[in-house]
């Protein structure tokens, strides 16, 4: 990392002349909107709101192919969109296509997709898929849900929560608890039948 950054800040701009300011600025943006794109698809894929999480420490050992494979139905989302945004996001916008078969050629991904959201409908699971804006939003709630007590969004409203937040921050630091991960009203029936933990 040390060496890309040398390049992209030192290196690169040295390079330019007098046009160094301009390089330096330009590396800098293509960084922010590389890193800020990258983040974006990487946490649609893996966080919004139903998509579960497990602990290491709660899985089994001795974890079956079918309780990997129910893992990873449940763990991942898509991006829904264009051809031009599954190309710009190298395919991993079909995050749930990936997490099954990993060692697929993401350009086939896109192809197996009907096949699997049919997987997902017989067995009553959601098939977690939205435009971009919408599963980052989704994303950032979650984050913000687990970062705040339990139970405080649902409980705020914009009229109450200026005086929720001072609240909040005069608490003093008190263990709230671990907030279930899982959304509400996914099937369960799966998880006990494939001994699979309960989401956290």
């Amino acid at each position: 990392m040390a060496l890309q950054v040398a390049k992209d800040y030192v290196v690169f701009p040295a390079l330019s002349g007098r046009s160094w300011r301009r390089t330096l600025a330009a590396n800098l943006t293509a960084n922010l909107a590389r890193n800020l794109w990258s983040h974006s698809v990487i946490m649609c894929g893996h966080f919004p709101e139903g998509v579960e999480t497990f602990e290491q420490r709660a899985l089994d050992e001795r974890e079956t192919k079918a309780q990997w494979y129910l893992r990873q139905m449940l763990g991942s989302a898509n991006i829904s969109g264009s051809r031009a945004m599954h190309l710009m996001s190298g395919n991993l916008s079909h995050q749930i296509e990936h997490h099954l078969f990993p060692d697929l050629p993401s350009n086939r991904y896109r192809e197996i997709a009907p096949k699997v959201r049919d997987l997902f409908q017989r067995h009553g699971l959601t098939y977690h898929a939205a435009p971009l804006p919408k599963q980052v939003a989704s994303a950032w709630h979650k984050v913000l849900r687990l970062s705040l007590p339990n139970g405080w969004l649902e409980q705020t409203t914009l009229r109450t929560a200026p005086g929720r937040i001072v609240r909040l921050l005069r608490r003093p630091s008190v263990e709230q608890g671990t907030p279930a991960l899982a959304a509400p009203g996914q099937p369960r029936a799966v998880r006990p039948a494939l001994g699979l933990p309960q989401a956290v």
